[in-house]
């Protein structure tokens, strides 16, 4: 197949990309190049090679860009919440407008699939029950809110030329060259491994679902792969169901990877997402899906790149691997205008 992925020098993108060029597959990929500045360790094996990269904003992709695609994988979006929250404008632009724009473009030029990520995030704060596809979202967010928008505009244009999926990624965690330490079990292990000591200021008790970023990716390869009837319109949770966890959990499980760290918790926060959700659609309906990983093997992967890298702490504070700070920086120094599109 020509597959068409958007995002793909991002976190998730750079492992993706090789991963279906692995399998046969023709890939262009898009950035518009955010977050070129951060690349964390190299492995051959895995890194050899790259595909062709159209180097444009996501806003300005046209239907050229996808003329004689199958497949379209949908990464690029802003994906940080206090980001969207300081500025939920440019947000709903990007995620939502540019979204809903490059599913238009694809549709209207013959693209026949359409797999967008989206997030567990979208249920925001839910029971104590798992939560399947069909239970009512809940965004906390401008980026969940966009989520939520996304899934149901693209999904309107589904028909018997048009296949949208849908993949409600758990919170992503795993090493990845473009690393992300903005995000939960990837944060508190570089905490750990850098100050051996993890300081939680709430008590942790808000539940997460987890995914290994591997994993995600293997969530994509079988929804671009899988027949049309298995994936139309459908939406998958993308984890598995053991893989819910109290916050607290996770800094317990990454606090007996890393050796003498020591973990303490705070007092209730104000942060009320919380929820669990069940995965067990995807591991039924979704063929050839499975995940390899959990939390504890993950931080023992990032412990062990670490030590593999003698990661100092100037890596772990360096403003590339976290998206807020990146922008932030871009913006600053007058790169970025006030939309995010490139000064020069």
């Amino acid at each position: 197949m020509k597959i068409f992925v958007t995002g793909v020098e991002g976190y998730i993108g750079v492992l993706l990309a090789p991963m279906l060029m692995r399998r046969g597959h023709e890939v262009i990929g898009l950035d518009t190049g955010y977050y070129r500045d951060g690349w964390m360790y190299s492995d051959s094996k895995a890194f050899n090679t790259f595909p062709r990269l159209i180097n444009k904003d996501l806003r300005h992709i046209t239907v050229d860009d996808l003329r004689g695609c199958d497949a379209v994988v949908h990464l690029a979006e802003l994906s940080n919440d206090p980001l969207g929250q300081n500025n939920p404008e440019n947000t709903f632009k990007i995620n939502h407008g540019g979204s809903l724009a490059l599913a238009t473009a694809a549709k209207k030029v013959g693209v026949p699939r359409f797999v967008y990520t989206s997030s567990c995030s979208v249920y925001g704060v839910g029971s104590d029950d798992f939560l399947t596809e069909e239970a009512p979202t809940n965004p906390q967010t401008a980026y969940a809110n966009c989520k939520v928008n996304v899934e149901k505009d693209v999904g309107a244009l589904a028909d018997d030329k048009f296949s949208p999926t849908f993949l409600r990624n758990a919170t992503a965690y795993g090493a990845s060259p473009r690393m992300r330490f903005d995000i939960v079990l990837n944060n508190l292990s570089a905490i750990a491994w850098t100050t051996k000591r993890i300081v939680m200021t709430s008590d942790g008790t808000p539940w997460r679902p987890l995914v290994h970023v591997a994993d995600i990716c293997n969530a994509i390869v079988c929804a671009v792969e899988a027949p049309r009837e298995a994936v139309h319109n459908e939406i998958f949770n993308v984890g598995h169901d053991k893989d819910n966890y109290r916050v607290r959990e996770i800094a317990e499980i990454v606090g007996k990877v890393f050796p003498g760290c020591e973990v303490t918790f705070g007092p209730p926060g104000g942060d009320n997402r919380s929820y669990r959700v069940s995965c067990k659609k995807i591991h039924t309906q979704l063929p050839g899906f499975k995940c390899d990983w959990d939390a504890t093997s993950g931080a023992q992967q990032l412990h062990d790149l670490y030590e593999r890298i003698d990661m100092p702490k100037e890596i772990f504070e360096f403003r590339a691997f976290t998206r807020l700070k990146q922008l932030q920086y871009l913006i600053k120094t007058n790169q970025l205008d006030e939309q995010f599109f490139w000064r020069y």
